[in-house]
Parts: C-alpha cells; sequence; structure tokens
C-alpha cells in the first residue's frame, strides 16, 4: 500500500472492523489491490502532472465508497473480480477530482491533513489535477464497457447539479430542501454509484443492485448531516474539530437552517446574526449556545434516524449474511458519531 505524505501508511476504510474475520480478509485483499490500481494508474503521463495527481491520493482518506464497492461485490457470482476493483477504484478517482474542485471553490487550504492542491500550488494547477484523474477514469471506464460509461455520465451530471445548486444557493426556495438535494447530489449519488457498480460487475441480481443503490444513497446522506452535526455540536476532544468552522466560513447546514426557520425568540436572535460569515470568536460561541438551545439539533437527529431507517429497508432486500451485518453496523457506527 502507498505511503502516506508524511511517509506512514494512509488510512483506509479498510482498517474498519466489519465483524467477521473473513471479510475484514478479503476486503483488506481487495483494498490492497484497488490502492495499487490507484497508484498505478495515476502515476501515468508527465511526472509534473503526476505529482499534482498523486498528492491528495497519498495524503490517505477513509475510502469508503471503494469499499462499499467491493462489499456490495460480495452480493454477485464473481465477488471482488478484476472489473470489480476497478470500478472501486474509479469511484475514488471521481471522489478525488471533485475533492480538487472542491476545494478551488471553497479556497480551501487544507485537505486530508495536507496542503491543498491549491495552496500548494494554485487555482490553475489545481482544475487540472481535477481534470486529469477524470481523464484517467475515463480510460478504466471504457474498459468496463458502455454501461459503466453511460452511468457515470449521468453520476457526474448529478455531481456538477450539486455543485452549481449549492454555488447559487436556495434564493427564494426552501433552505432546507436545497440543502437536501445538494447533499443527495454531492454525495449519495456517488455512494449509491459504489454500490450500483460493485453488483453490476461481480454479477449480482437486479434486485440486489437496486437495493445496494438505495441503501448508498440513504447512508450518503446519513454521513453528509453527521458530518454538519459535529461541526456544530461535537467536542473538540472528541472529533478533532473545531466546533462552528462551518459558521465562520457562512455555511449554514442543517441544523442551523431548522434554527433560523423557528418563530421562536431563538430563531429570530439567529435570523439577526447569521447573515453571513462570522469572524470573532464570542459570537461564534454565542451562536452555538443559542443552537444548543434551538429545534435544530432535535429536527437535525430525525432526519438522520430517517435516512437510517431508509438505508435499513434497503438491507432488508439483500440476503442476511456477515455483509449484510457489516452494512447494517457501518451504518449505526456512522449516527453513532453524533454522541
Amino acid at each position: 500500500m502507498s505511503n502516506g505524505a508524511d511517509g506512514s501508511q494512509p488510512k483506509v476504510a479498510a482498517n474498519v472492523d466489519l465483524g467477521d474475520v473473513s471479510l475484514n480478509q478479503a476486503v483488506a485483499d481487495g483494498m490492497q489491490r484497488v490502492e495499487t490500481l490507484l497508484m498505478q494508474e495515476l502515476s501515468k503521463g508527465e511526472a509534473f502532472v503526476s505529482e499534482k495527481v498523486l498528492h491528495l491520493t497519498k495524503a490517505g482518506g477513509k475510502r469508503f465508497r471503494p469499499m462499499f464497492a467491493l462489499l456490495a461485490s460480495q452480493y454477485g457470482t464473481e465477488p471482488m473480480n478484476e472489473r470489480v476493483i476497478k470500478a472501486a477504484a474509479i469511484v475514488e478517482m471521481i471522489h478525488l477530482a471533485t475533492l480538487y474542485h472542491d476545494d478551488v471553490m471553497d479556497e480551501a487550504d487544507k485537505r486530508r491533513g495536507v496542503p491543498s492542491a491549491n495552496a500548494r500550488w494554485d487555482n490553475s494547477v489545481a482544475i487540472l489535477a481535477g481534470d486529469i484523474l477524470l481523464a484517467h477514469t475515463s480510460r478504466i471506464m471504457s474498459e468496463l464497457g458502455v454501461e459503466t460509461v453511460a452511468h457515470f455520465a449521468e453520476t457526474f451530471g448529478d455531481l456538477v447539479t450539486g455543485q452549481m445548486r449549492e454555488t447559487i444557493g436556495a434564493g427564494e426556495g426552501d433552505a432546507v430542501e436545497h440543502y437536501m438535494n445538494v447533499i443527495r447530489e454531492k454525495t449519495g449519488v456517488l455512494i449509491a454509484s459504489a454500490g450500483y457498480l460493485g453488483g453490476v460487475h461481480s454479477g449480482a441480481k437486479p434486485e440486489y443492485i437496486e437495493a445496494l443503490q438505495g441503501y448508498g444513497n440513504a447512508i450518503g446522506m446519513v454521513f453528509q448531516i453527521v458530518d454538519d452535526f459535529i461541526d456544530i455540536f461535537s467536542d473538540t476532544a472528541q472529533s478533532g474539530k473545531t466546533p462552528g468552522t462551518d459558521l465562520r466560513e457562512g455555511v449554514f447546514t442543517l441544523p442551523v437552517l431548522y434554527a433560523l426557520q423557528e418563530d421562536t425568540p431563538v430563531g429570530e436572535e439567529l435570523r439577526g446574526i447569521l447573515t453571513g460569515p462570522i469572524h470573532d470568536d464570542a459570537t461564534v460561541e454565542h451562536v452555538l449556545a443559542l443552537l444548543a438551545r434551538s429545534q435544530g439539533r432535535q429536527k437535525a437527529l430525525d432526519d438522520v434516524t430517517a435516512y437510517l431507517n431508509e438505508a435499513e429497508r434497503h438491507l432488508e432486500a439483500l440476503p442476511e449474511c456477515a455483509t449484510t451485518d457489516a452494512l447494517r453496523n457501518l451504518a449505526r457506527f456512522t449516527v453513532a458519531r453524533v454522541g
């Protein structure tokens, strides 16, 4: 497995205990093959190009999407075959490409614990690094066939739509509905694609593939809402994150949006304060205290529960086995992160 940017081994999703020894080993082996393929493919071309493309790859990451593709392939007649490994790799490469582009749009300084590409080089280099990732991805997709190319054309259309939707903003529309559409398009669809491709390229039954897609979309919604929840309500020592980072950047996530809609003194005060980014610590602390008193926390948790239940319903369409248990536990573990 490739070394991280600091010379250490990157942390990948294969380190997660899936609750079954043989499944743990199979996924760890599969993730090693995915990582090897990533390094081989992204090292192709001119050195000055591959250096930039490998920047975030070497930094590690959870690698949840390729892991889910490998787990999805367990429902087929040929789990973790070479086509599945390629499918898992291209899902991660698409994800990496979106990170390069997102960091430019967000003017981010850090990504995966290292300087973002736009901070280390510049915006043009970061955009081009994302573009070359899409070129590498297209080459591998062509090896998997027209169906995979067509699927990703639709998926990438959704990803771009979500980014554009977020950039333009809700306008006069419902802010919560807008937020849900954005995270479905930016997060849910790519995790759903991992389930789809893992199932398709392992020979899984159509009903299993549909269930895996549905689970992936639902769990993507859970992941994003929980991440946003942690930004506001977590303890720094527990999460490693500074509470209120999104507020400082003027990004209002689900608990905040619900709180802003409240017809209460708390909601009224928040509407007076939250008109853009917050630049001083005292105001951030005050807003966090107001949010703790609001209904936003509980309403966001209710949505998490609803998406978790949706994920569970999709799992009911899959056979009971170690893989289904693993997917069920992964969903519950994600929700448990809110404390």
